[in-house]
């Protein structure tokens, strides 16, 4: 950032102290404290001190017990903190209790994500989505920003401008939603149509945890320059890009938004535009961090995930990426997470940094490609060279005799090159070409 002057400025970063509440099945955890800074360090605040307390349940009141709290707020006055960090997320009620007793501001999990996702947005699409899920996430919070009107609330006789100003803004705030609702789906409808122009072509997505290298991945494939950070939710929205697996064969990768273990569900709604990507796509590639400690719970959130967006049921391979960071004692662990994925599952050990074993996968993508592909017998009329140099250029020619009327050949061709041929060819080509015996 630059100020008047010409001069760098660097933004000063927020000093946060993180609260986190351990459940049983968190005990286990290598580092439970590993995600939420590093979600910290993306939205630009510096984590301080971390404090957790082991719970059966969150407290209804004050999210920790109330004597850690207190203790915690002393704490942060000490260390003069200008933020707290639950990594969980809190009840209006929680919320204001929690600012009440530290006197400084109190962001929840699904806050901080927001607030990363508003940061990154670019397109229409995506601010859209993140103000939709900004919206629905303060509506049910509106009322604690009127405390300062509560005077003036009460029963009949005793209503006041605070009240009027609240059920106001509650309107407007509807009107706001909806709208923004209507204009998503609009985009969506949009996409519907663009995406039916892609049948003849597989698509595949790549899915998985946020910051496992799924852009990486794809420019690595594809040949692309997109952006790539090494911090949490670096791309919001889709990306597609072909890859040519082969002489006369490609693929459109789509490049999506990465997931996270409790991804808020008014921030899965909301990005439903996005999301519906992958619901089009006839692939899946689920991009595992292989080197990340909490491997197999971050699967575990995927899969999650896809369940709810509905697409637990498409054909997935996985992709052990980042193998390039694993010494070589921990490769064989690494290799048991080939146990996660369901029976007959491709499994992949690559790198998408350095390129390793991305070969072996482009040619199990060739093959898969092959087993679509469509046996033709047709006649090509001697002046139509043009047809014969498409066959060639997109097909493979089993046979090849020339007659009288023309070159009759028997091809295979993949069902999107058959689509371009029919239209080729006299007639839309459907008297000369038919499924080869």
């Amino acid at each position: 950032m630059n100020n008047k002057n010409g001069l760098t400025v660097q933004p000063v970063k927020e000093r946060a102290l993180v609260l986190k509440a351990l459940f049983r099945g968190d005990r286990g955890v290598e580092d439970p404290f590993d995600e939420i800074i590093a979600l910290c360090v993306t939205a630009g605040a510096e984590v301080i001190e971390t404090v957790s307390q082991n719970l059966e349940r969150i407290h209804a009141a004050t999210y920790l017990g109330r004597g850690k709290i207190e203790e915690m707020a002393r704490r942060a006055e000490e260390l003069q903190l200008d933020l707290v960090v639950t990594d969980n997320d809190l009840s209006p009620a929680q919320e204001r209790n929690l600012e009440k007793i530290f006197r400084r501001k109190v962001i929840d999990r699904s806050q901080l994500i927001l607030d990363i996702f508003a940061r990154r947005a670019s397109t229409q699409q995506a601010k859209l989505q993140v103000e939709l899920a900004q919206l629905q996430y303060t509506f049910p919070r509106l009322k604690r920003m009127w405390t300062h009107l509560s005077r003036y609330e009460g029963g009949i006789g005793t209503r006041g401008p605070g009240e009027t100003q609240l059920e106001t803004d509650k309107r407007l705030m509807q009107r706001r939603i909806l709208k923004l609702a209507h204009k998503l789906q609009e985009i969506e409808e949009r996409k519907e149509v663009s995406l039916r122009h892609r049948k003849n072509d597989l698509v595949i997505a790549l899915v998985g945890y946020t910051n496992v290298g799924k852009s990486t991945l794809l420019n690595r494939l594809t040949g692309s320059h997109e952006f790539v950070e090494d911090k949490l939710f670096a791309t919001l929205d889709t990306r597609t890009r072909r890859w040519d697996v082969d002489k006369n064969r490609h693929v459109l990768l789509n490049d999506t938004v990465g997931f996270i273990r409790e991804l808020p569900h008014h921030l899965v709604a909301s990005f439903h535009a996005t999301l519906a990507e992958t619901q089009y796509a006839d692939l899946l590639f689920h991009v595992i961090d292989a080197s990340a400690p909490q491997v197999r719970e971050q699967v575990r959130a995927v899969e999650e995930v896809l369940r709810e967006i509905r697409c637990d049921q498409k054909p997935v391979w996985f992709l052990l990426n980042k193998f390039d960071r694993l010494a070589p004692d921990r490769q064989v662990e690494a290799r048991s997470l080939e146990s996660l994925a369901p029976p007959g599952t491709p499994v992949f050990s690559i790198s998408a940094a350095t390129g390793r074993g991305l070969e072996e996968l482009r040619q199990a993508v060739a093959a898969h490609l092959r087993r679509a592909d469509e046996k033709l017998s047709l006649i090509v009329p001697h002046e139509r060279g043009d047809v014969l140099a498409f066959i060639n250029r997109c097909g493979k020619v089993i046979s090849q005799v020339v007659l009288a009327e023309g070159t009759r050949l028997d091809v295979e061709m993949p069902p999107a090159s058959v689509e371009k041929l029919r239209r080729m060819l006299p007639g839309g080509g459907l008297p000369a070409l038919s499924p080869a015996s």
